[in-house]
């Protein structure tokens, strides 16, 4: 008769504790005796995650990130309760799914419509506080007349000072600190040799390295704690004199006014500085504009037009794409899969082979395949006589041209999935409608393509979601181009919504407008979501066949 193991160690023979054992049924990542080395690796990891989240609890907490803060210390909290709590143990195997999809989905999401809720872009990418500094430093004069110093670069832990030798007396400061006295200093004519707490940093030094020069050049040292004071500045490294902003502050009426000028700059609820005569500063800061992207997609007259174009071209793009990649695909498929064609095996190794180079390669591939001069672009010279055609130059060769590679790059997938397919088709039906005196043309028309569907049309319709994003094709062939004419915007003809979206956040150069490219972001994906929910829905009906 089997007896129940012991719960907890019990004294051995000799008097002493012997190792605990595991209750039965118990996981080796709960026993903590004996053999339960799933238990301290569990603790180990759980270290290491603990470790983690607390690194960046306290990197958020020092960069004021409260929201970063508080999910991080909410899930690490989570974790430890759920791998050391004895229940819920399907959470065990839910929780790093459901924290991958938190921070990877459901925060970029949301960061996301947080941006596409501001006017976040060139200029406006930081607080009113920091606009107001960035303006006055940007604005900064030598003061006419001004004496200029003898000046010795300092640094210390990667910190940039300046000393200054003003009436025989050593100044010392650096971008936080004013200049303050150093009768400890040593001199030598008009160089500061030694500062306490600082090295000094020699001619040839400073010469030889060019990031040194620029944070010297950038280096901003007050002169007082009274900011109308201004501050020491040098363009050489060994002579200093005071510069002033020709902007003067006024926190109060919350305005900048020019001092030169006499016009006055006000703050405004769209995060600028303006002035009466409609003119603004060229920096700004961030602020909430509520749906204003949403709607400036559809009526700024540098958008507005190439949007329509642009997303009836991306449709168009989506469609004949998939569309003509499936039926190249299907009627390949559909010719190797008679058994009276010769050398299937090889011919079909042959027709695979676009789909294993890499899409970006293959397009810039066919970009100098398709160059315009004969000389260079082998199209031309091989298949239209050396007849200069502008392929990627003509707005609507270039759309051709882009169906046709694609058309190239895509078709060997579906000849891949329907030879599958077609093979896996149910030969009792077939063999039944023989039976039954359909002719082959009919049995085609009537059971095959539906039978197809079924295994094809969830494909079909993450081909259509891929291709409306096909940011690699458009980008790498023409990169949107032939450009708009009738638009500053820079944007082209041959450019998809996806592609618009990168010309417009500024990744490629030019002015960034990251709130207008994360609500058109947000209007993509509700369109691709809504399509898509759509055709699953009616994709539904033709399981219905079987």
């Amino acid at each position: 008769m089997p007896t129940d193991e012991p719960l907890a160690s019990s004294p051995s023979s000799a008097g002493t504790p012997g190792p605990a054992r595991r209750r039965p049924g118990e996981s080796h990542a709960r026993a903590w005796h004996g053999t339960g080395w799933g238990f301290v690796v569990k603790l180990v990891i759980m270290a290491a995650i603990n470790a983690v989240g607390l690194a960046i609890v306290w990197s958020a907490y020092v960069e004021g990130s409260w929201g970063i803060l508080a999910g991080t210390l909410a899930l690490t909290v989570a974790a430890n309760w759920v791998y050391f709590s004895k229940r819920s143990l399907p959470s065990k195997y839910l929780f790093p799914g459901l924290a991958f999809l938190l921070i990877f989905q459901l925060f970029t999401m949301a960061y996301t419509f947080n941006v596409a809720m501001t006017n976040y872009g060139t200029g406006h990418n930081s607080t009113q506080e920091q606009a107001v500094d960035a303006l006055l430093i940007q604005n900064e004069r030598a003061v006419e007349g001004a004496e200029t110093y003898p000046l010795t670069v300092l640094q210390r832990d990667g910190e940039i000072g300046f000393a200054l030798l003003a009436d025989g007396q050593v100044l010392v400061g650096d971008a936080e600190t004013a200049l303050a006295a150093e009768p400890q200093a040593t001199v030598d004519g008009d160089s500061v040799t030694a500062v306490p707490g600082w090295d000094v940093v020699d001619r040839a030094t400073l010469l030889g390295d060019q990031s040194l020069q620029q944070q010297v050049l950038d280096l901003r040292v007050p002169v007082s704690d009274d900011s109308d004071d201004g501050s020491i500045r040098t363009r050489e490294g060994t002579r200093g004199t005071v510069y002033q902003s020709t902007l003067d502050w006024d926190p109060q009426a919350d305005t900048l006014t020019d001092t030169e000028t006499g016009v006055v700059y006000v703050a405004r609820d769209d995060g600028r500085f303006v002035a009466d005569d409609g003119s603004a500063l060229p920096v700004g800061w961030q602020v909430y504009v509520g749906f204003d992207n949403f709607v400036r997609g559809f009526t700024d007259t540098n958008y507005a037009g190439p949007f329509w174009r642009i997303t009836a071209w991306t449709f168009a793009f989506a469609i004949l794409t998939v569309a003509t990649s499936f039926l190249m695909g299907l009627w390949m498929a559909v010719v190797f899969n008679d058994a009276r064609i010769r050398g299937r095996k090889v011919m079909r190794m042959l027709f695979i082979l676009p789909y294993a180079f890499p899409a970006f390669l293959s397009a810039l591939l066919w970009r100098g395949m398709l160059n315009a001069n004969p000389d260079y672009g082998i199209i031309n010279n091989l298949f239209f006589f050396g007849a200069r055609i502008e392929w990627l130059s003509d707005p609507w060769l270039a759309k051709l041209a882009i169906i046709l590679v694609n058309l190239w790059l895509s078709f060997p997938y579906w000849f891949l999935v329907c030879t599958g397919a077609l093979q896996s088709l149910p030969n009792d039906v077939l063999e039944a409608a023989r039976i039954d005196g359909a002719s082959r043309w009919r049995t085609w028309t009537t059971i095959t393509p539906p039978l197809l569907l079924i295994s094809t049309a969830p494909l079909i319709i993450a081909a259509f979601a891929f291709n409306f994003n096909n940011f690699t094709i458009i980008y790498m062939l023409t990169e949107g181009r032939p450009r708009f004419t009738d638009t500053s915007a820079v944007l082209g003809h041959t450019d998809i919504l996806i592609t618009m979206i990168y010309q417009i956040s500024g990744v490629a150069g030019g002015r960034a407008d990251y709130g207008l490219a994360s609500a058109l972001s947000i209007i993509v994906f509700l369109v691709v979501g809504v399509i898509s929910a759509f055709a699953f829905r009616r994709t539904r009906k033709l399981e219905e066949i079987l």
